[in-house]
Parts: C-alpha cells; structure tokens; sequence
C-alpha cells in the first residue's frame, strides 16, 4: 500500500460523521491499522462497535472528502498527520482522546518541540496585550515554542511577541485548515504558516462553532509544558485551557493584575486556586527547569515600581506616579495631581505618543509599563 493509499484510509475513517474519535480509537486498538479495520467483516466490526455505527461505517461513500484532503495535503507546506506518523505531537498521546490525525500548515519539526502555552481574554487591556508580547518573546528567546489559539486579544499577541524575537510558534484552531478566523489575523495567521505553524483537527472547512473551541484548548494545554494565563474574566475559556491542563498534569502559571479589573478575576481565581503566580518569565522558566532563566526575562527592569529606563522629566514621572496602575478617569486623576483637565489632557497626549499611557473604552485611560 502506497503512502496515499494509507493517509486515503485514515482519511476515510475520520471523515465519517457521527463516527467520532472515541469509536475510531476503539477500533484502532481492535484491529490497528484504518486499512485493516475496513477489511475487517461485519459480525467483527459490529463486535467493538455495535450495530449502527458498523453500518454507519461500511455505507458512507466520503470519497469526495477524502480526495479534497489528499489534494490539500498534496501542496507545499501543508500536512495531514496521523497517530502512526512520527511527526504527530507525542505530548499529545498523553491525552485521553488525542486527534486521530491533524492538519498542519507549516514547520512540521515544531510539534515534537518543547512550547509553552499563553492564553487570555479577547478584550485585554493593553497592558495585558504588552505582557502577553514581552513574555512571549523572553520564551522565545529561551528557546520554548510558544502555543496559543489565533483569537484576537492575549492570543494574537503571544504569536506576535514569539515572531518579534525571532522564535517560534504554533496555532491552533477550532476550524478547518483552510480556514481563517478572526479574519482580523489573516495576516498573523499567513505570517504564522510561513514561519511557524497553524494545527487543526477538524475536516477542511468545518466553519466556525463555539463547541469546537474547548476541544481545540485541550490541544493547546497538552502540547505545552505549561499554561501561562494572561488575563481572563472568571467565566472564559482561558479558565477552560487552564483546568484542562492541571487535568493533563501540566503547569498552570497566571500573571496578577488590578483587584478592580474584570480582566485579572480569572487570574486572582487561578492562584487561589494553586497556579503559580508570574511577575517575571524567569519564574516560568524556573519552575519548569528550563535553561539559565537569568537572561530570558521581559527586558524592563522594575525598581519599586518605576521603570530604570523612564525619561527624566519630573513632572511627566509624577503624573505617572498619581496614575498608579488601575485603570482611571480624567476626573480621577485631576483629583489626586491638583491639575486641571485641560493640562491632563495634553500631558496625556504626549504620554500616550510615547507608549507610556494608553487610553480605554469609555474616556478612561491606564499606564503602561515601559518596554524599552
């Protein structure tokens, strides 16, 4: 049998609906190989798997599916790979219900990697964003692949901040291959495939459905060592990847953020709950005994609380200081510096062109932590 004839026949037995990944590792445990479990009779078949799902197997003709696989398979850089290949994720087959197969766009070498997973809300603050991107790409530069799942927010950023710094990571969606979403990351995700890699269980273009997205996480938490979560609202499927992966026996680790802010109540509920809490990636890379962590921190050193780096203008620092981290009004912060709102506002512009304050939804505005 020719290696299209084989990859045909996993192809085949994936791409029957109503025949999921449960009844299709009981019969690869029953008989092997997909090519010997359709040679297989019917009282044999029906045996391991009962009689209408027997039926179900032996009368679908999804050949026009197969062969749509095979075609995509056939170009450059893509990939459909099976629990027999070598390349397949071997941190994956520690799961109770590892993917049958994958579809991989992109470096096929990166699945066997070590990587870390960093994940969180959609709708981060934007100090949450820059965390996202620097411990991403002091990861990277430490040598870690980083994981996440393409959404906007905390996941677009991690993928950005491995891409920044040279390194390497891995996407994966709750859509078929051929698929992008958000469309807003088309260009991350095409970045992503050129450089690093997009993973799918699901056929080619099985569209987008929330229920898909909590077995896509469970792919995310078991490919990394580790989980780190960013920001996260108490309900949110960051909580969901992080459960999963304290289940799959990995390291949950969750940065703090402010006690006012919805965003940081996941996080807050993580440690409670025994995540290791993050201040720098050294901590990470500590607890996971990977490498000399003393050089593979976000790049901004902190004393007190004030960046070493910062201009030195005194009355900009001040303003900064009356700021704290929480995010503010203009009201509020003309109540604790004694300025009028007409001098906040341009001092603001300024410090928002700089990078070092960045304004939020409803008129209100937070500071951010140097990164230079």
């Amino acid at each position: 049998m020719t290696n299209a004839e084989s990859l045909a026949s996993w192809l085949r037995l994936t791409l029957i609906s109503g025949i999921g990944g449960e009844t299709q590792r009981k019969l690869l445990a029953a008989f092997g190989l997909p090519e010997t479990v359709f040679s297989a009779g019917y009282s044999a078949l029906r045996g391991v798997i009962g009689e209408k799902a027997t039926s179900r197997l032996l009368d679908t003709d999804n050949q026009t599916a197969v062969s749509a696989a095979l075609e995509w398979s056939g170009a450059d850089g893509q990939h459909i790979i099976t629990l027999a290949d070598a390349e397949y994720p071997q941190y994956l087959l520690e799961l109770p219900d590892p993917p049958t197969l994958i579809y991989v766009r992109g470096r096929i070498d990166l699945l066997n990697r070590p990587a870390l997973a960093i994940v969180g809300s959609r709708n981060a603050t934007p100090q949450g964003l820059q965390n996202a991107e620097r411990f991403a790409a002091a990861f990277a530069e430490a040598g870690l692949v980083i994981a996440s799942g393409l959404a906007l927010g905390v996941d677009g950023a991690a993928h950005r901040g491995a891409l920044a710094a040279g390194g390497d990571t891995v996407a994966f969606i709750g859509t078929g291959i051929d698929r992008i979403y958000p469309a807003r990351n088309r260009d991350l995700a095409l970045e992503i495939a050129a450089k690093g890699a997009i993973v799918s269980e699901f056929p080619l273009a099985t569209p987008v459905s929330a229920a898909n997205f909590p077995r896509r996480n469970r792919l995310i938490s078991g490919f990394s060592r580790g989980v780190l979560v960013v920001e996260a609202a108490v309900e949110s499927g960051s909580l969901i990847t992080a459960r999963l992966a304290a289940e799959q026996g990995r390291e949950v680790f969750a940065i703090p953020g402010s006690i006012h802010s919805p965003q940081s109540r996941g996080c807050h509920k993580l440690i409670k709950q025994g995540a290791k809490l993050v201040e720098t990636a050294q901590d990470v890379l500590e607890e996971l005994r990977w490498g000399d962590s003393r050089s593979s921190q976000p790049s901004t050193n902190t004393i007190d609380g004030e960046t070493t780096n910062e201009s030195a203008n005194e009355p900009a620092n001040e303003l900064l200081s009356a700021m704290g981290f929480d995010p503010f009004s203009l009201d509020e912060l003309a109540g604790r510096s004694g300025l009028t709102a007409d001098v906040l506002s341009v001092m603001l512009l300024h410090l928002e062109l700089e990078g070092r304050v960045a304004s939020l939804a409803g008129g209100r505005y937070q500071r951010l932590l140097s990164t230079e």
